[in-house]
């Protein structure tokens, strides 16, 4: 395993962050400082992303990962950008063959055990369970865990403060994805505090986890 993906695991909480304008990537990233979590997602979802993530990647501290990449060409440039580590919606084989051949940290979305099983033919050993709770949560991510003990999930899609740490609670679970402490519609209408706030309340709820 990756130190950048070791780091996820320690982190528990990965916030995915779509980010409409870059002048917001750097007050946000003082937020993620701020609150104490040092990390952060940004989904290829805009045409602001690579930009972005250039930004937010002056932040050192930062685990600073691309989000939503569907290409080989989104990977070179969220690594050019400034990325350490690659997250899919799917498992698309060509991004995961080109990361994996260049030593890049991913984690593939996949649902369903025919796709854990091309993962583990890549060597991988840590998956993004997406869209996570439209695919039955917990009772889904239970039973098509069980074959797998040697894999690690990071559950995504439906992750809030209601739910994380039952998520967490799960063996399994390497780290959970979300987003209702740093939303879109939040950070465009640059409410920082708010966020800083929710971000505090999201690392207290993750503890010990």
């Amino acid at each position: 395993m990756s130190e950048v993906l070791k780091r996820l695991g320690e982190i528990r909480l990965v916030p995915v962050v779509v980010l409409e304008d870059a002048k917001n990537a750097e007050p946000l990233a003082e937020v993620l400082i701020a609150g104490g979590l040092p990390c952060a997602e940004v989904t290829f979802r805009t045409a602001a992303a690579a930009e972005s993530i250039k930004h937010i990647s002056k932040f050192k501290e930062i685990c600073l990962g691309a989000g939503t990449v569907l290409s080989v060409d989104q990977v070179k440039l969220a690594l050019d950008s400034g990325a350490t580590f690659i997250v899919s919606p799917g498992f698309n084989p060509k991004v995961v063959k080109y990361c994996v051949e260049n030593k890049i940290p991913i984690t593939p979305g996949i649902c369903t055990p025919t796709e854990i099983e091309m993962g583990l033919d890549y060597g991988l050993n840590i998956f993004k369970f997406f869209p996570a709770e439209a695919y039955g949560g917990l009772k889904t991510l239970k039973a098509i865990s069980a074959p797998y003990s040697m894999i690690k999930f990071i559950p995504t899609g439906g992750i809030d403060a209601k739910n994380i740490r039952d998520y967490l609670s799960l063996k399994q679970v390497f780290a959970c994805g979300g987003s209702w402490m740093v939303s879109k519609e939040m950070i465009s209408n640059g409410k920082f505090n708010e966020m800083t706030a929710l971000v505090k309340e999201a690392v207290n709820l993750v503890k010990g986890l």
